[in-house]
């Protein structure tokens, strides 16, 4: 992946935390990113650190949905 696409997913990533964070008033624990210091508009830091900042991100914000309770989903249609 290039550094240009990486930036893009680690901008994607951080606008899903906000959505998520913004519908449910939940925070999303990030303290891994947080201490990276990377952020998707830091473009003159190096691929290697924004990979490791969208590693931690998506972990953080896959942590947080899998300890949402699941609703069940009806099997009839609308």
């Amino acid at each position: 992946m290039k550094k240009q696409e990486l930036i893009h997913l680690h901008g994607l990533l951080a606008q899903v935390r906000d959505y998520y964070q913004q519908q449910t008033s939940n925070d999303i624990e990030h303290e891994m990113y947080d201490e990276l210091g990377v952020r998707p508009t830091s473009i003159h830091k190096s691929k290697t650190e924004h990979k490791r900042a969208v590693f931690a991100l998506a972990t953080g914000v896959t942590s947080e949905l899998e300890t949402v309770d699941e609703q069940p989903v009806s099997a009839a249609a609308d």
